[in-house]
């Protein structure tokens, strides 16, 4: 996996309050030398366990000419507000009340893993909200022995003295390569940990584990499946399903990549999203799609 450092900086750490908790996120709309924020569709970006919005910085400046990422830290994750529950129907929740709160039309949603689940509950659940999605390497078939649903990271390390040390800790745990897992990475006062804690995200991923084809297969909105090529989450045989069985859906593989496709071909996750996106949404507020 390789992690690019050299995207443009990074936009101002913004934060709203909603729901009666502190949620933080990135937009990526700034304006010079690109159309204003407010000309550009809007693409909500969704990052998955361990994740945080940040990871999406590649994406939203490969596509800066014509669209405008929003990515915020979901809920116990980066530097939103842990605790509360950490179940798929709070964090769908909170996406419907975030997108409510910036008064946006409706948005193409992109999703990775655990967000790419969130992306097609907010799809069934809230259609006014969603024109489109992408949903990049997430099954809907989230159980053994069709996936391994859940990361063991209860004994994951607290605080090390060093960012590197933290990565050599991970990896000693039979993570290959921990740099995902790094985006995540801060220095408090007392050394170097994670911006999640081990407990809530076991218990994160407790709560995602099943079966939610019948929820897939209860949105129509024009829908991109994007599959890492060896990936250990969705199976070809189960991309081929959802292809199948959803109305509206296509199927890109990207090969060479495992599950963190958008760290393993960034150039080519962005091209594979931004010209789905070009062909099925008709421009900065359109309203094509009729949920």
């Amino acid at each position: 996996m390789t992690v690019h450092e050299d995207h443009p900086t990074l936009p101002e750490q913004s934060f709203r309050t909603l729901r009666g908790r502190r949620w933080s996120f990135l937009d990526f709309g700034r304006p010079a030398p690109y159309p204003p924020a407010d000309e550009r569709p809007v693409i909500l970006a969704l990052h998955g366990h361990f994740g945080r919005g940040r990871i999406f910085a590649p994406l939203a400046a490969a596509l800066a000419d014509r669209y405008r990422v929003i990515a915020p830290d979901q809920r116990a994750h980066g530097l939103s507000q842990s605790g509360g529950e950490l179940t798929p129907g709070a964090y769908v929740a909170d996406a419907a009340a975030f997108l409510r709160a910036l008064e946006l039309p409706p948005v193409a949603v992109l999703g990775h893993s655990m967000g790419g689940a969130i992306g097609y509950l907010l799809a069934e659940r809230h259609p006014e909200l969603v024109a489109a999605l992408v949903v990049a390497d997430m099954t809907v078939r989230n159980h053994a022995p069709e996936v391994q649903p859940v990361l063991d990271v209860s004994g994951w390390p607290r605080r090390t003295a060093t960012r590197e040390e933290l990565r050599a800790d991970i990896e000693a745990r039979g993570i290959p390569d921990a740099s995902y897992f790094l985006h995540s990475a801060h220095r408090f006062e007392d050394g170097w940990g994670l911006l999640f804690d081990p407990d809530d995200m076991m218990a994160s991923q407790d709560a995602l584990t099943g079966d939610f084809s019948a929820s897939w297969c209860a949105s129509g909105q024009p829908a991109l499946l994007l599959r890492g090529g060896g990936s250990f989450i969705l199976t070809p045989e189960t991309a081929g399903w959802m292809t199948r069985e959803r109305p509206n859906t296509e199927l890109v593989e990207l090969p060479g990549c495992g599950h963190w496709l958008h760290d393993d071909a960034p150039d080519a996750f962005a091209e594979a999203v931004g010209s789905y996106l070009d062909r099925v949404l008709d421009g900065p507020g359109s309203d094509r799609f009729e949920p």
